[in-house]
């Protein structure tokens, strides 16, 4: 199949060959799905943690005799009813990272980008036109104007610190290399600009 690139300032655009069974599958919405979601999963912390009434300092001594007193009964000061006590289903560190195999990874991943081929969301442009003699943050938006997009995730075959230092100002814009793309950065842009060179690295990791 064949993928468009666009080349700024209106000279027209040209056609690149690209894997079929990587911008060119069906969307499988089910499958996109698990894995976000276990993409997201697996971002969480899971480091909250509470205590129960065992684990709260003191309480060992009744506060008051059973008796007598007027008050309620009581056995600790460190009970869940009382102010300081401990918590009844106290929350503990947990993982919840979701299994998903790497068949299934590549799947989705080729799914969102043949996705975004069919909504003409990707971009493909040659690597010159992402490439910044300084980190300007202006020169970056005047790209980004002559592609005529404002939403975007940058995908670069290699890590590009004049372009990174360019758009992190930017809340609208990201800039990812290829081997650090991910399912949910895909979806989350209106638009993904991605290299020449980021294409065929894309093609030789989810090929």
């Amino acid at each position: 199949m064949e993928l468009v690139l666009a080349v700024p300032g209106g000279s027209g655009t040209t056609k690149i060959d690209v894997s079929a069974s990587t911008f060119g599958r069906d969307f499988n919405e089910a499958l996109v799905h698990q894995v976000v979601t276990a993409y997201l999963a697996g971002s969480r912390a899971g480091t909250k943690a509470q205590k129960t009434r065992s684990e709260v300092r003191g309480g060992g001594a009744k506060p008051w005799r059973q008796k007598g007193t007027g008050n309620a009964r009581a056995g600790t000061i460190r009970s869940p009813i009382w102010r300081t006590g401990g918590v009844t289903f106290a929350a503990k560190p947990r993982d919840f990272a979701q299994k998903v195999n790497r068949k299934m990874y590549r799947g989705a991943m080729c799914a969102i980008l043949s996705e975004l081929v069919r909504l003409n969301r990707l971009l493909v442009v040659k690597d010159a036109e992402l490439a910044l003699e300084q980190p300007k943050t202006k020169k970056l938006l005047e790209k980004l104007a002559g592609f005529d997009v404002k939403n975007s995730l940058l995908v670069v075959k290699e890590w590009d610190t004049n372009l990174y230092l360019a758009a992190r100002n930017l809340a609208s814009v990201e800039v990812s290399e290829v081997s650090k793309v991910d399912p949910v950065s895909l979806i989350k842009y209106q638009n993904v600009i991605i290299t020449e060179s980021a294409v065929r690295e894309i093609e030789e990791v989810l090929g």
